[in-house]
């Protein structure tokens, strides 16, 4: 069997809702008096990041069509574009774009193996195109 790669006919998520939390690998120690003391739960630390896309309604059917056949509602991994990397322009360090020998920027690729995360997908209606928020669970 092999890992369902996320559609390329899907939009990238929109920047200005994209959140990134790291769950917590520690485990506290109960501790009488003082500060408390915590120590490592495990050593692969796992992302949790919520993400939303904003479709019109023919990718809306991409989307469902992939969390409910592809991911078999959610509990399958998938791999996906990271949206914080893949596609951004490499900078030298002034900040610049490094370009190839015809101009063109050298774009990083990074991706993530992940699974959706525990809530199911929230879609919401904008005018005449769909708003779809999730999270997704970055495995280590």
């Amino acid at each position: 069997m092999s890992v369902p790669i996320w559609p390329t006919d899907l939009p990238k998520p929109q920047r200005e809702d994209l959140q990134v939390q790291i769950n917590d690998p520690r485990l506290r120690k109960p501790t009488e008096t003082g500060p408390p003391g915590y120590r490592r739960r495990w050593s692969s630390v796992a992302r949790t990041v919520t993400l939303s896309i904003d479709v019109p309604r023919s990718l809306k059917a991409v989307f469902d069509g992939f969390y409910e056949y592809e991911t078999k509602f959610g509990s399958l991994p998938f791999w996906m574009p990271d949206p914080m990397t893949d596609g951004w322009p490499l900078l030298d360090a002034s900040g610049s774009p490094l370009l190839t020998d015809d101009g063109s920027p050298i774009l990083l690729s990074a991706q993530w193996l992940c699974l959706f995360g525990e809530e199911t997908p929230v879609q919401s209606i904008r005018g005449i195109r769909f708003v779809i928020a999730f999270s997704v669970t970055v495995m280590p």
